[in-house]
C-alpha cells in the first residue's frame, strides 16, 4: 500500500483511521451477507418457519429485486443531493441502516410465520438497498486510488476468513450472535463519528477533494462523462454479473452435495476450515496485487479461468466417483476459495475506480446491485429450479463449468485482440509516409 506507507511514514492518524474505519464497515457488512442473509435466512424459512425450499428462494429472490430497486433509487437521490461528497451525512446514514439490521437480526431467530418472514425480507431490503450506495461509496472519502486492491483484499479477506472459521454451524441463531457481537461495539463507533463534531473526522470528510482520492483508476478530469467511460462500466457490470452468476450456480449446487460439504464447509475439523480460511487470505493478498497490475481484460480472464478450472474439478471428481465415498480432496474447495477470492477483490474496488465523489453512490449502487445481488439469487432460483427438476450434480455442475470456461476463452480472445491491435497501431504510428524516406 504506497499511500498508506506515506501516511505512517508522516504519522497521519487521521488517514490511517479512514483506512481502519472502511476495512472495518466493508468487511463486517459483506460477513453479514455471506452469512446471516445469504445462509441463515434460508436455515430460518425452511427449519423455524417449515417453508418449503421454493417458497424460501422466492422471498429470497423479492429480497434480491427490492434491494436493487432501493439501491438504485437511493443512489440516484444520493447524487441529485450531492450526497457521495458528504461523508458525515453517509456517516450517519451508515449508522441508521446498522441499527436497523441489528434490530432486524436480533429479531428474526424468533419469525414463527411466512407472514412475518415476508415482512422481515421487506424491511431487511429496503436497508440492504440504501447501505449499498451509502457505505460503498466511501471509498472516495478514504482510500486513495493507489491502495483501493489493497484495501479491497484486506476487507475480502477478514470477512472470508470470518466465514470459513467462525460459521461452522449453518443456524440462524448462531448467525444472530455473531453478527450482533460485531454490530453493538461497530454501531457505537459509528455513531460518535457520525454525531459529534471531531476534528479528524473533518479532515477525513474533505479528502475526497484531493486528486488521488477523487479520480479512480479508469477516470480522470478529462474522461469524467464520456462514452468511453460509460461503456467501460456496462461491460464491468456484465462481467461482474457473470462472475456472481458462475459462482451461486455451483456453490448452490455444492450446497447440497454431501460428499463436498462435509469435507469442507461443514467439516466438523477446525483445522479442515482454517486451510479454507487462509486460502481465502492468500487468495484476497495475491487479488489485491493483480488488481493493482492487470489491466482489466487480463484480470478477469484469471478470474473466470480459475473458475472453469475449479467447477471442471468437481466434475471430474464427480465422473471419478471418488466423492462418492463421503469425502472429496480439500484442493477443491481451495481453489475455489482462490477464485471466490480473486472476483470479491475486485468487486469491492473497481466501482470507486470507474466513478469521481460525484458519480460513486450511482455506480456503486448500480454494479453492486445488478452485478451482485440480482445475479445472486437470480441464479439461486435457477439452482434450486435445476435441482428439483431431477436434474443430477454431473450435469449441473458440467454446465456451470461450459459458461466459466465460454467466458474465459472470450476474455482471452479480449486479451489477445487488444494487444493485436495496439502492436498495429505502434506499427502505423512508426511507419513513414508514403513518398517520405525511411
Amino acid at each position: 500500500m504506497p499511500e498508506l506507507l506515506r501516511y505512517l511514514k508522516q504519522r497521519d492518524y487521521a488517514a490511517i483511521f479512514g483506512y481502519i474505519l472502511f476495512i472495518g464497515m466493508m468487511a463486517v457488512g459483506y460477513y453479514y451477507n455471506l452469512t446471516f442473509v445469504q445462509l441463515g435466512l434460508v436455515d430460518l424459512g425452511t427449519r423455524l418457519v417449515g417453508m418449503s425450499e421454493a417458497a424460501v428462494a422466492l422471498h429470497m429472490a423479492g429480497l434480491a429485486l427490492v434491494t436493487c430497486v432501493v439501491a438504485v433509487a437511493f443512489g440516484v437521490l444520493m447524487r441529485r443531493r450531492g450526497g457521495g461528497e458528504k461523508l458525515v451525512l453517509k456517516l450517519r446514514i451508515s449508522f441508521g441502516v446498522v441499527v436497523a439490521q441489528m434490530l432486524l437480526t436480533a429479531a428474526a431467530p424468533f419469525i414463527r410465520s411466512e407472514t412475518l418472514f415476508a415482512l422481515w425480507i421487506g424491511v431487511a431490503s429496503v436497508a440492504l438497498g440504501i447501505g449499498i450506495p451509502t457505505m460503498f461509496s466511501m471509498a472516495v472519502d478514504l482510500v486513495p486510488r493507489q491502495d483501493r486492491g489493497y484495501v479491497a483484499a484486506a476487507i475480502t479477506a477478514g470477512a472470508y476468513f470470518a466465514a470459513a472459521t467462525l460459521s461452522t454451524v449453518w443456524e440462524i441463531e448462531r448467525f444472530a450472535v455473531q453478527v450482533l457481537v460485531v454490530m453493538l461495539p461497530g454501531a457505537a463507533v459509528m455513531g460518535m463519528l457520525a454525531f459529534r463534531r471531531i476534528a479528524f473526522v473533518e479532515r477525513l470528510a474533505a479528502q475526497h477533494t484531493l486528486p488521488e482520492f477523487a479520480y479512480g483508476r479508469f477516470v480522470s478530469p478529462r474522461t469524467e462523462g464520456l462514452p468511453g467511460l460509460k461503456r467501460r462500466l456496462a461491460m464491468f457490470i456484465v462481467l461482474m454479473f457473470a462472475i456472481f452468476f458462475v459462482d451461486s450456480l455451483g456453490f448452490l449446487r455444492l450446497l447440497f452435495t454431501p460428499a463436498y460439504m462435509a469435507s469442507a464447509w461443514q467439516s466438523p475439523d477446525l483445522s479442515v476450515h482454517l486451510v479454507i480460511g487462509g486460502t481465502h487470505v492468500l487468495g484476497a493478498a495475491i487479488a489485491g496485487v493483480l488488481y493493482s497490475y492487470l489491466n482489466e481484460r487480463s484480470l478477469f480472464a484469471w478470474v473466470f479461468g480459475i473458475f472453469a478450472m475449479t467447477h471442471l474439478m468437481y466434475v471430474f471428481d464427480i465422473r471419478a466417483q471418488l466423492g462418492a465415498e463421503g469425502t472429496a480432496p480439500l484442493a477443491m474447495p481451495m481453489l475455489y476459495a482462490v477464485a471466490v477470492s480473486l472476483y470479491t477483490v475486485v468487486n469491492f474496488a473497481i466501482w470507486a475506480d470507474l466513478s469521481t465523489p460525484r458519480t460513486i453512490s450511482t455506480n456503486t449502487a448500480v454494479g453492486v446491485a445488478l452485478s451482485g445481488w440480482a445475479s445472486t439469487f437470480l441464479s439461486t432460483a435457477l439452482s434450486l429450479q435445476w435441482r428439483l427438476s431431477g436434474m443430477d450434480v454431473d450435469r449441473h455442475l458440467s454446465l456451470v463449468a461450459s459458461i466459466a470456461v465460454l467466458f474465459f476463452l472470450g476474455m482471452l480472445a479480449a486479451v489477445y485482440w487488444l494487444g493485436e491491435t495496439r502492436r498495429a497501431n505502434r506499427a502505423n504510428y512508426a511507419a513513414p509516409a508514403r513518398g517520405e524516406q525511411a
